[in-house]
């Protein structure tokens, strides 16, 4: 039965017959339509999508809403996300995770994905930010070498996740191969804490958290596969352990660290956005706190202040805000430490200032112990 069910969604996903054969404009095919599009009037901009851990250039506070055209191009491409280490990653503009998004509450989101042919598969794009059945999901399958443009209304305010969601096992599958993102959605106001007040960042950096699934060959070396499909059976073998291989932030081992670290100034306010498409995660930013933390991503509720270690639920988006205080280099991670420094979930921030010796200095330098 699961080699079966597994055969299907292969055949499913090659074929294409789960999208349908025609072209179709408007809603859910079957049901009546009882309001019509209503932002006509509405000026239209361009967000260029930027790769992750960046922020899209967008506007904290506005006054009037908007039509943001996004175009996310799907690629199967392979990545070497450790040295001799490889996989097959399914993506959103080349990258895992896919890139950020930012609108504010009453703007329409106007997109366009594109699947070329190039890739092997059918994929579509699920938006936890956007109501209506299954986030989109039936309305942009696309095979290779088609593209769809669908419309969404912004109407609730926080940080969301997308992901591909073609079917069956072809959804975790998807997932767990990089197939994800995120998306924020600010108070047209912006940001406001516990009593009110405004809050505003300087920079924004976006962590996406993923969970690969890497098969193994008898000596216990990894295997390198020729397509995505060929590797499919091998790694659903490994999702059904629950034992992730590697837990990345964006999609290659240690890919902010070192020389890659994010860059901060002492006295900038910094919001962090993180995903996790398909796992929990428990941030911690060692050295720093959570000034300002949203744990379930929804900014119409108060953030909670002053946080050591937060929770980001699977299928979830959370955001943090902390202004840094002392230069230095902060190793931001998730608390279950296994996980942080065997597996991969970690990531630097190299922050340039002076040192302030009123809140933390050393005081002997070591040296023998005095008897």
């Amino acid at each position: 039965m699961r080699k079966l069910t597994i055969a299907l969604a292969i055949t499913l996903s090659l074929t294409g017959t789960v999208v349908a054969n025609e072209s179709t404009t408007g809603g859910l095919k079957g049901f009546e339509v009882s309001e019509q599009f209503k932002g006509q009037a509405l000026k239209r901009i361009v967000q260029k999508m930027v790769a992750p851990p960046n922020f899209p250039i967008h506007q904290q506070v506005v006054t009037e809403n908007k039509i943001v055209q996004v175009k996310l191009v799907i690629e199967e491409k392979e990545v070497e996300i450790s040295p001799g280490v490889f996989m097959w990653q399914m993506t959103f503009n080349g990258t895992a995770p896919g890139p950020m998004i930012v609108a504010h509450v009453g703007d329409y989101i106007e997109l366009t994905l594109v699947n070329p042919t190039s890739n092997t598969l059918v994929h579509n794009v699920d938006f936890h930010a956007f109501t209506g059945a299954m986030g989109g999901g039936a309305l942009t399958e696309v095979p290779p070498g088609q593209e769809v443009t669908v419309r969404f209304k912004a109407t609730k305010a926080g940080t969301f996740i997308y992901h591909c969601a073609p079917g069956g096992v072809m959804i975790p599958w998807h997932v767990v191969s990089g197939m994800n993102g995120a998306i924020t959605i600010l108070p047209k106001e912006g940001l406001k804490d516990s009593e009110g007040q405004q809050i505003t960042y300087d920079k924004a950096f976006y962590i996406g958290g993923q969970d690969f699934y890497l098969p193994k060959d008898d000596q216990g070396k990894y295997k390198r596969y020729p397509s995505p499909i060929v590797g499919m059976a091998d790694t659903l073998a490994v999702m059904q352990t629950l034992q992730p291989t590697h837990l990345p932030f964006n999609g290659v081992m240690n890919a902010m660290t070192g020389e890659n670290a994010l860059k901060a100034k002492v006295g900038e306010t910094v919001m962090i956005v993180h995903s996790q498409a398909n796992r929990q995660a428990y941030p911690h930013l060692i050295g720093g706190h959570g000034d300002y933390v949203w744990q379930t991503g929804s900014f119409s509720d108060a953030p909670n202040s002053n946080l050591e270690t937060w929770s980001i639920a699977a299928g979830a988006a959370g955001a943090a805000i902390y202004t840094f205080k002392q230069p230095g280099t902060y190793a931001y991670v998730s608390h279950n430490l296994i996980e942080a420094i065997i597996l991969g979930s970690v990531l630097h921030f190299k922050v340039e200032g002076k040192w302030n010796n009123d809140l933390q200095e050393q005081l002997v330098a070591p040296k023998p112990i005095q008897k």
